[in-house]
Parts: C-alpha cells; structure tokens; sequence
C-alpha cells in the first residue's frame, strides 16, 4: 500500500508568515494538532505542532557559566539558547514551526512511513510529489484506520 492511498488529502496548511494566534485557532477549531507550513508553490517548508505552540509558555534556560579570570565559560550553547528564546518571544509561524520537516513521497510504501514516524518520533508527515508539491498528510490515526 502507498502513501498516496492511505493520507489525508484536504490538507489544512498555513504560512511562515501567519499569526500565532491565528494557527492556534485553526487547531482548535479543526480539532487537529498540527498543519504543514507551506510557501507560495506549495512546498513545505516546515511544521507547526501543539507543542510547538506550547514551548512559548516553557521558562527559557539561561545558559550556565563559570567565571574564569575576570570573564567566563559557556557550558551550555548559545545557539540553543537563542533558538529557545525566539520561540518563548515568537510572534509569526517562522518563528516557532519545526523546520527542516520530515516529509514522504506519494508513491513510499506506507511500511517506510510507519517506521519513519516511529524512528522520528513523529505523529504527522506531510506527502509531497516528486516536484516537491504538498499533496497530504498522515497521521498516526490515518495508519490505524487502514490496519
């Protein structure tokens, strides 16, 4: 069985450029708890989860130091830190969406998708033709309704 057969092909998508708020209450609104972020050719360009949505309200962690000669040492990363902040202060679907995003082709076995979602951890992949082009989307609900 192919990916093409099994996925959702109405697919709810939103921009880089869209408003926080407004994809929260796309989610609500359509009972679903994540949309492709998609660009002006239609090709997906990242992800927006619940928890995407919900990391803005995590306490952002401060990157530990040791004081050495008058200066100090990072021992945690900056660019870690930074990524955090951005998504605590976020205001713009770019700003907090999962990117790069795991994708799969319409024609993948839906066998490399399930172990895909498993390995990755993943509960939605979004399937793209082979120009790249959003054509749908599989979650965890659309494999155990073809069980």
């Amino acid at each position: 069985m192919k990916a093409k057969e099994i996925m959702t092909k109405s697919v709810i998508t939103v921009t880089e450029d869209d408003i926080i708020e407004d994809v929260t209450k796309i989610l609500i609104t359509n009972k679903i708890s994540g949309v492709p972020v998609v660009n002006d050719e239609q090709e997906v360009v990242g992800i927006v989860t619940e928890t995407d949505l919900i990391f803005r309200d995590k306490d952002v962690n401060i990157p530990s130091y040791v004081p050495l000669l008058g200066g100090f040492i990072l021992l945690d990363s900056v660019k870690k830190f930074e990524k955090e902040l951005r998504k605590a202060a976020a205001y713009k679907v770019k700003d907090v969406m999962t990117s790069p995003v795991i994708k799969v082709y319409e024609e993948d076995e839906v066998r490399k998708v399930v172990n895909i979602m498993l390995d990755r951890r993943i509960n939605r992949v979004p399937v793209i033709d082979k120009e790249g082009k959003l054509k749908g989307i599989i979650a965890r609900s659309d494999i155990l309704a073809h069980l």
